[in-house]
């Protein structure tokens, strides 16, 4: 997906974008691969992650939930929605789009074992596929798939609704939020936003989509290492995004990262 360049000026819906990681498992804590395979419920520790996270976001208004179809991603969203009376009305969509990324053999294995096999073949571990599992690369079809579909749901429902602006459709970042801030930053007053609950290798594929794709400017402070680095259970990065109507369709026109990885309220 590209942005839009052009001169013209164009009404704009502006959508907020909450990304959220599950709270913490066993396999978390004893660093043991999930991926796919493996559907652990959260620990009690990812329970209370979770409870916190949504007491961090209770006033902080949601118009749209999208949730991986993964149990700790499930549980971790139920938890936010039921602190949130803005999402008393609103359905979780479960979207199998947003599942971990799959490690194949690896799964249920250690994270030091899966570091080790990417060295054995030469490789990066990041980088790294094990047998059976997805490569980066189709884990970002999959961000990209999810991105498109979001866009067009949101601004199928929400068009005439949120907040529009006139703007040209490269917009310019607004000033960003400091990294430790306001639950509400960057979407005080935005009334169309979606919140999206989902997984750690998941959100770093999907980090770098956004910055190296979509262009997106890095926060203040915020370098490509700890961009693109695995957020903490119960962790939040949050996006702000222009779209406009081309036609029959939506597509983005500009967007900024807010904050990367926030965790004050799980420590």
């Amino acid at each position: 997906m590209r942005l839009l360049p052009s001169v013209h000026r164009m009404k704009a819906l502006t959508l907020g974008l909450t990304l959220v990681r599950h709270g913490e498992t066993t396999y978390n804590k004893e660093g043991l691969l999930q991926g796919q395979a493996i559907d652990a419920p959260l620990s009690e520790t990812g329970l209370q992650q979770a409870d916190a996270a949504g007491l961090y976001l209770k006033n902080v208004v949601f118009s749209n939930v999208f949730v991986s179809d993964m149990l700790r991603a499930r549980q971790t969203a139920e938890k936010i929605m039921q602190h949130n009376s803005s999402c008393l009305g609103l359905q979780m969509v479960c979207d199998p789009l947003l599942k971990e990324k799959s490690f194949g053999v690896a799964e249920g294995g250690r994270v030091q074992d899966l570091r080790a096999m990417a060295e054995a073949a030469g490789q990066s571990f990041p980088g790294f596929t094990p047998p059976g599992g997805e490569t980066q690369e189709q884990v970002k079809e999959r961000v990209k798939t999810f991105w498109e579909k979001m866009l067009q749901q949101i601004g199928a429902e929400h068009w005439r609704d949120g907040r529009q602006e006139d703007v040209t459709s490269v917009t310019l970042p607004r000033d960003p939020s400091p990294v430790e801030g306001g639950a509400d930053d960057g979407v005080r007053g935005t009334p169309v936003h979606a919140l999206v609950v989902t997984h750690g290798a998941y959100m770093c594929v999907a980090a770098r989509y956004i910055v190296e794709e979509l262009r997106c400017r890095l926060p203040p402070g915020v370098d490509e290492v700890r961009m693109f680095s695995l957020s903490p259970n119960a962790g939040l990065c949050r996006f702000t995004l222009d779209i406009i109507k081309q036609g029959n369709r939506f597509v983005l026109s500009g967007i900024r990262c807010v904050f990367v990885h926030r965790a004050q309220h799980v420590q």
